[in-house]
């Protein structure tokens, strides 16, 4: 019979025990292909939209330096294989995850990747500095977090970007529920309690706040993403206002949602109740707040950051004046444009298959899809107007301005801002 993390040692710290429980249940599960992910990742047009998300006034390039800080069993290596003229850096507290990533270095001879054991909290130990840091499902398992954040910001240039992800509290509840449920009777990270605890969930009450999730998420059944979700030895969870302070304390200043459809009053059903109108006039933090108390299943949060002292804290995406002219779209890669069932007026609706809320959908009507179908990443806003308008029609460019806005609302496109601004 397995042992329990936890009784390991009783002299371990809390650090130790995660690094102790990675190492027994890595997560995510090991693999050993990346042919598929590498061939999605060979379209230019793909790299160029990742990175003008995190860099809409950057000239694109791709030869950066990329820490991915808790890098797990394949993530470093996921990120050499997407920027191969890119130096990455993965680092993680947890010797398996460790030799599973050496494992796919070797195998896909992954040149542009450095792999080391270590913690997030000693990141300075690695004598860089980087362009991008990834971290993503990490810090809120960390014994401090908000020391873990403060390294990394540490590492990261001042115009660098960073890629943070951590757990949303409201949509987590159930899963909150079944920890502390584990914690009453017992149950530990163990092979023999993990499997008595797969088999009660087969049993679990009909509207129980866990079992939508679970019918969301088949690969609970899986060992690892079981215990990981409900067994971790340390996890918590940030709401939208505890997520701006904890960048706050760290030095960093929020950039945008990696999908920010879901938090906005501009997307889906949000946009339609009758207090939309209240939650326009707030800030952008408190809109962001009250939208996720109104969705009330976020299950985490999602954001690109930068340092509060850096050039790149202070380079937005904005409408309100003729700059945005010259912004370059560039679709995102997970949309698609569906032509069928539609509802009256529209001539197709447009649906980014990343949205887990079915309410984000954008449909438009004739003009505004010859404008969609006109984005070739190649022309400026500005030029897509001036191509696509009629004799009989002529360019309407504040119309254009509005609808392009929307798409960016409905992460239906990025921009690529580094262009100059046209003469008035």
């Amino acid at each position: 019979m397995s042992q329990q993390v936890e009784e390991l040692s009783p002299s371990l710290d809390l650090a130790d025990v995660v690094r102790n429980f990675y190492d027994r249940y890595p997560y995510p599960p090991p693999v050993e292909n990346l042919e598929k992910y590498q061939r999605q990742w060979q379209d230019p047009l793909r790299r160029r939209n990742d990175f003008h998300l995190f860099w809409p006034h950057r000239p694109y390039k791709e030869d950066q330096s990329i820490l991915v800080a808790g890098c797990g069993t394949s993530q470093a290596a996921k990120h050499a294989l997407r920027w191969p003229e890119a130096h990455v850096t993965g680092i993680d507290v947890s010797e398996t995850s460790v030799r599973c990533t050496e494992q796919l270095k070797k195998k896909y001879n992954l040149k542009n990747l450095e792999v080391r054991q270590l913690p997030i909290e000693q990141a300075t130990d690695l004598a860089m500095n980087f362009d991008q840091i990834v971290c993503t499902g990490v810090l809120h398992h960390l014994p401090d977090p908000d020391a873990g954040l403060s390294a990394l910001r540490t590492v990261l240039k001042p115009d660098g970007a960073m890629q943070l992800m951590v757990y949303a509290p409201y949509g987590r509840a159930g899963v909150y529920m079944l920890q502390e449920f584990c914690r009453r009777i017992g149950l530990h990270a163990n092979d023999t309690d993990i499997r008595e605890l797969i088999a009660a969930l087969q049993s679990l009450p009909p509207g129980h706040p866990l079992q939508n999730l679970l019918s969301q998420a088949p690969d609970f059944r899986n060992e690892a993403a079981l215990a990981d979700a409900l067994l971790h030895p340390q996890d918590r969870a940030y709401s939208v206002p505890q997520l701006f302070d904890f960048l706050e304390k760290a030095g960093l200043v929020f950039g945008r949602w990696l999908r920010q459809a879901p938090y906005s009053v501009h997307c889906g059903v949000i946009a339609r109740i009758p207090p939309a109108n209240r939650i326009a006039r707030l800030s952008l933090p408190e809109q962001f707040a009250a939208v996720e108390l109104f969705r009330g299943t976020m299950l985490r949060h999602s954001v690109t950051a930068y340092r509060s002292d850096g050039t790149s804290a202070s380079q937005k995406i904005s409408f309100s004046a003729d700059a945005c002219l010259a912004y370059v779209p560039i679709r995102m890669s997970d949309t698609i444009s569906v032509q069928e069932s539609l509802p009256a007026g529209a001539t197709a609706v447009l649906i980014n298959q990343t949205h887990t809320y079915r309410d984000l959908f954008f449909p438009i009507g004739l003009a505004q899809k010859n404008l969609f179908d006109a984005i070739d990443g190649v022309r400026t806003l500005e030029e897509i107007v001036k191509t696509t308008r009629s004799s009989s029609a002529p360019a309407n460019l504040e119309v254009a301005r509005a609808f392009f806005e929307q798409l960016w609302w409905h992460d239906q496109v990025v921009f690529d801002a580094s262009h100059p601004a046209p003469s008035p």
